[in-house]
């Protein structure tokens, strides 16, 4: 029976990846608003929301028994800084110490996992969601467990709807991850496929960037998909379903390799072959890839077949315009109609891989399906970790540092000049101060804008709708529109949780004396944020350059060294092969991201931006160059110019390796190096007359080399930033 559209609709909202979390939300807090007006105890619903909602912020993605003992840790952490904020909160010094030291341990406890610094993120929020109930209520009261007693029950009634939406619902995170990443990589191919305009003096550099760019989004796809698979696969065998959608991701990996391979320079191509066909064919069959993975996208969010585009017909075309060209036999397009077989056969792979994609149960499980954990295994790694990151030179330490100096002096200036409502300081400084200055910034911006958005939607909708059970309504709703909207699009979400707490604290009391308050208070909290980044121990990004080029070049050498070994001894997606390729796509995202970050940074702390942007260019163009080795991976045969390939591998390794030391320590690079000169004349004058396998590595090793010269150049000039 064919679905109608009304059918379809829902099926598309049930599939998009905010939905769940709205919907558990909207359960959580229109049952506690019930709760209170049935009771008639309108007291206990600023509490109860507030650990909802702390609760919500502090939920990890797990299977439902991985989420229930997450749920127990943070119901217990909860529990006992809600106690602490209740018996410290007498003494201001003790207090302001142990603030000081909790917002610093806590924040810490980041560097370990993503699971790690949410829970502990949600334990200082409702710390200070704590101090709010109490200063609401005006001092603390004999019973000391009540308000935390209430924040709890908030909580745990959100995390017991998480655990049992997770038991009953466990493959949909799974489903909406993958269907990210397809979404991603077909976006991808898309603008990949802009490359094969036959436009002569083509701005090829741009359109890289763009590339790379888009490819640090592929990249936070997959590793997203990866670490929601990694929490369902029990004791390394996944379920029948998980399995499934195991093959998927493994084939997602395959086909971004693929999709990010290159084989020649462009301009070249587009100059030798600017009256032919070729291009154009090629360009249409990657952007019917691209379409193929946006289709096979929406069919696993809405759990229908794949119907994959047929493109037979397109590659066909392809190869009979090859053949045209290599009748022609023109010595100065020899070297070039190799790429271009290769790249056709590349096409012809990738086309397979999306129609593997159809029946992925079919697909023959893989030589090595294990996932690395990167979460500590043990209380001793997790230790040996910690002490690890105590050191200035730490991102995650500096963060803890500014919020441990930051948050004790939002608590001194609320008890200096006693504003009404002064918790909302804290608040508003926990949530701006980001680990560096550009998204701190950019924070601070849509809170202030998303506040006063909040105020005055309050202000307006209280005037016109002052029914209190019409306002709780609005409560509802922004609290709806604040979790489905706080990833996206931060500025709506902060207008929505204004809204949310004018309209609780309405029903108490009057909230049009909390609108100046709520405005001024987040004025001061987003200037103490704003001071603490950029005085105390600031992570300007120019700074942290070198090191981001180094370990993009180092894992790229290792990357090299695993392809050889792949050509010595055939194709094998092992861990080690993948992690090494996943780790050179990470560097190249972290690279696209700190560049991103340091235009948002004052004009004297970005001078190097411009270089930074070029050898993104190079280094991802670089990776593309690996990438068409790990595309055509398969065992060579012995020849006589086996032993010059892998020793001209082992060369530019040593090289990229060289280079990132030299960035790395802070020391100048050579910006010319004979020996590199001579590598890359041997690797162009090779025999022509070889097997296909060899001619192939012989000319992304000559690609590969290419590169060095150029990188060379670049990377001399920023050993004058001191390295912090």
């Amino acid at each position: 029976m064919p679905s109608t559209p009304f059918s379809q609709s829902l099926r598309q909202l049930w599939a998009h990846h905010v939905f769940s979390y709205s919907l558990r939300v909207f359960i959580a807090l229109t049952g506690s608003m019930a709760l209170c007006w049935v009771l008639d105890r309108m007291d206990l619903l600023i509490p109860l929301f507030l650990g909802i909602i702390a609760s919500a912020l502090a939920e990890t993605d797990d299977s439902w028994e991985g989420r229930l003992q997450a749920l127990l840790v943070t119901l217990a952490c909860f529990a006992a800084a809600a106690f602490a904020v209740e018996l410290l909160f007498p003494y201001p010094w003790k207090f302001a110490a142990a603030l000081a030291l909790s917002s610093f341990g806590l924040t810490m406890l980041g560097a370990l996992g993503e699971r790690y610094a949410t829970i502990a993120s949600g334990t200082l929020i409702l710390s200070i969601y704590t101090m709010i109930g109490i200063d609401q209520r005006g001092g603390p009261p004999v019973d000391l467990w009540r308000e935390p007693l209430v924040l709890v029950a908030g909580a745990a009634w959100y995390g017991v709807l998480s655990v049992i939406w997770q038991a009953l619902f466990s493959t949909q995170p799974i489903q909406q991850s993958l269907a990210r990443v397809f979404r991603e990589l077909g976006e991808y191919l898309k603008l990949k496929a802009s490359l094969f305009e036959p436009v002569r003096h083509l701005d090829v550099g741009q359109r890289r960037l763009e590339l790379a760019q888009r490819n640090s989004r592929v990249v936070a796809a997959l590793n997203a998909a990866k670490e929601i698979i990694l929490h369902r696969v029990e004791n390394g065998r996944p379920s029948p379903q998980v399995n499934r959608y195991l093959k998927l991701y493994f084939l997602a990996q395959d086909i971004h390799e693929r999709a990010s391979s290159s084989h020649y320079p462009y301009n070249a191509l587009a100059e030798a072959f600017f009256h032919s066909d070729v291009l154009f064919r090629c360009r249409l069959v990657i952007r019917q890839q691209g379409k193929s993975c946006l289709a096979l996208a929406r069919a696993i969010e809405l759990r229908q077949p794949f119907d994959c585009i047929d493109q037979s017909q397109a590659l066909e075309d392809l190869h009979t315009s090859l053949a045209h060209l290599r009748m022609q036999s023109n010595p100065a397009w020899r070297h070039l109609l190799y790429s271009l077989g290769a790249l056709a056969d590349n096409l012809i792979h990738l086309d397979r891989l999306l129609q593997d994609a159809r029946n992925p149960d079919a697909l023959a499980d893989a030589q090595d399906n294990s996932l690395l954990d990167r979460e500590p295994q043990s209380l001793g790694e997790a230790l040996s970790r910690l002490r690890q990151q105590m050191t200035p030179a730490s991102r995650p330490f500096r963060h803890a540092l500014r919020l441990a100096v930051a948050l004790p002096a939002g608590y001194g200036l609320l008890h200096l000049i006693h504003p009404t409502q002064g918790y909302w300081i804290l608040l508003t400084t926990l949530f701006v101060c980001q680990p560096n200055f550009g998204a701190t910034r950019r924070r601070v911006r849509q809170r202030i804008l998303g506040t006063v958005l909040g105020l005055l939607a309050g202000w307006a909708l209280f005037a016109l709708f002052p029914s209190l059970q019409v306002q709780a309504l609005f409560a509802v709703v922004a609290g709806v529109v604040f979790f489905a909207t706080r990833t996206s699009h931060y500025t709506l979400a902060t207008a929505a949780i204004t809204l949310l707490v004018l309209a609780c604290f309405n029903q108490v009391g009057d909230s049009y004396g909390l609108i100046w308050p709520r405005l001024v208070d987040t004025l001061l909290g987003s200037l103490i944020a704003g001071l603490a980044v950029f005085l105390i121990l600031p992570d300007w990004q120019d700074r942290q350059l070198n090191r981001v080029l180094a370990n993009t070049l180092a894992c790229n050498a290792r990357y090299l060294r695993q392809l050889m070994l792949q050509y010595r001894s055939g194709k094998r997606d092992d861990l080690a092969y993948r992690l090494a390729r996943r780790d050179a796509h990470n560097a190249d995202a972290a690279l696209s991201t700190t560049l991103a970050g340091m235009l948002m940074e004052p004009g004297q702390f970005r001078r190097e931006a411009d270089v930074g942007f070029r050898f993104l260019v190079l280094s991802h163009t670089l990776l593309s160059y690996l990438s068409a080795l790990g595309a055509h991976r398969e065992q060579l045969p012995e020849a006589e110019c086996r032993p010059l390939l892998d020793e001209a591998a082992e060369r530019l390794a040593n090289s990229l390796e060289e280079i990132a030391l030299e960035l790395a320590g802070n020391r100048p690079v050579a910006e010319h190096d004979e020996t590199e000169q001579v590598l890359l004349q041997r690797l162009e004058q090779l025999p022509e007359e070889q097997d296909d396998g060899l001619r192939l590595v012989q000319n992304q090793l000559a690609l590969i080399a290419g590169q060095l010269a150029p990188l060379r150049s670049l990377a001399a000039p920023l050993q004058r930033n001191p390295v912090h």
